[in-house]
């Protein structure tokens, strides 16, 4: 390919084969459009169109591994809110976050609780026992804890024995709600500043929640999100894109708050669902970390907004949540019809990425090319910011600059 350097990338999705670690970093360097380089994790990384951060320090100094997990100070999405109320053993819910296990409810003030689902006795999962509003049971032994993690009482004990169980508590993890759903922090840090939790800025009048496990991983689920070039061949239905014809998309990017943004444009190749709208609706598209895609949709006084969420369950396992909400109550109506779409829309997500997945973890490389991957670069340049900001104790500094993309979708 004449005037490009193509290299395969090394990248932090899967172990190298043979080995049992992971691969190094994707590593990104060079003014030139489509210039890829693979680097170590030793070298400095800088995506195409990035700053220099200040106060930069080497690589060394950054511990190569945790790239390759999921952010530990960020918000997670972990289901939804109206899935916690009641009381009795139905009234909490059992959730994976990166390998933690965590039972969630609600507290008698009526707001959420999310506790390490572990009993320090004898290890029993405090999700298995009853709830009666204000404290958890432990089916083992009987011993309950507050929703604050606080042990109230051991029942087992002699009225006799000294043993003082005031001290014992279960870890409690910080939760929010937000557009309908629960978000989890595991390693909130002192100071820090995690990514803001997302939020609606209308009212829906409506509501379409769809969730599916994935045996991929994280970063592989998340890099779905930012890669517009997939969609024509992937999604390639009837009611969402009836055109086949590839076609010339030109898209100004610009950074926001620990991500970027496809600036506001009009959808003249409109699909049938930007139509029920009517009109020509205008559309933004925002990536931010750790593994969040809003995409807002406006047409006159109409809104609707199409929300997609990556959670880490474990090491190659991702929970990937859709979220359809809409100002229109007239839309209610389609509900039983959207459904199902909007499950086949996400399960065709779901089996190609855990084909891919399967292929790195063959081979753990991948080449990156042109414009539609770079914001797979970007969401590589922000999580290494977010973790070089977090190990510096400073603020984050996004590193990308506006910049016009294109690609044929």
């Amino acid at each position: 390919m004449p005037g490009r350097l193509v290299k395969a990338v090394g990248c932090a999705l899967s172990p190298q084969r043979g080995t049992g670690r992971p691969a190094d970093p994707v590593g990104f360097r060079g003014p030139a459009r489509g210039r890829i380089r693979a680097l170590s994790h030793r070298a400095p990384v800088s995506a195409l169109s990035v700053s220099p951060l200040p106060h930069a320090r080497s690589d060394d100094a950054l511990d190569p591994a945790a790239m390759r997990r999921p952010l530990a100070d960020a918000w997670y999405c972990v289901g939804q809110s109206a899935a916690l109320r009641g009381t009795g053993q139905k009234a909490v819910r059992a959730v994976s976050l990166d390998g933690e296990q965590i039972v969630l409810g609600r507290g008698p003030d009526g707001a959420p609780f999310a506790l390490r689902d572990r009993c320090p006795h004898r290890g029993m999962a405090l999700s298995k026992g009853r709830f009666d509003g204000e404290t958890l049971m432990c089916p083992f032994h009987g011993w309950r804890f507050g929703t604050d993690g606080r042990c109230r009482e051991v029942p087992t004990l002699s009225t006799h024995d000294a043993a003082d169980f005031s001290r014992i508590a279960v870890q409690r993890f910080p939760v929010r709600e937000s557009a309908g759903f629960v978000w989890v922090n595991p390693n909130p840090q002192p100071g820090g500043a995690a990514p803001a939790v997302p939020a609606l800025d209308f009212e829906p009048a409506g509501s379409l929640v769809v969730a599916l496990e994935v045996e991929a991983s994280f970063d592989l689920t998340t890099l779905s999100l930012v890669d517009p070039g997939h969609v024509a061949f992937v999604h390639d239905s009837w009611w969402f894109r009836p055109s086949k014809e590839l076609r010339e998309k030109v898209k100004t990017f610009q950074p926001v708050e620990h991500g970027f943004v496809m600036t506001s444009h009009a959808t003249t190749k409109s699909s049938p669902v930007y139509r029920l709208l009517g009109g020509v609706p205008e559309v933004e598209i925002e990536f931010r970390l750790p593994g969040v895609r809003l995409e807002r949709i406006r047409a006159g006084h109409k809104r609707v907004a199409n929300y997609t969420f990556a959670t880490p369950l474990s090491e190659n396992r991702t929970l990937l949540t859709n979220a359809l909400y809409w100002s229109m109550p007239a839309l209610n109506l389609l509900k039983p019809i959207a459904r199902p779409l909007m499950r086949q829309f996400l399960t065709q997500d779901q089996q190609v990425l855990q084909h891919a997945q399967a292929g790195l973890d063959r081979k753990p490389t991948m080449v990156l090319l042109g414009d539609g991957d770079l914001p797979s670069q970007w969401y590589f340049r922000l999580k290494r910011e977010a973790l070089e900001a977090a190990r510096s104790g400073r603020g984050f500094v996004n590193p990308l600059e506006r910049r016009e993309l294109r690609w044929r979708s």
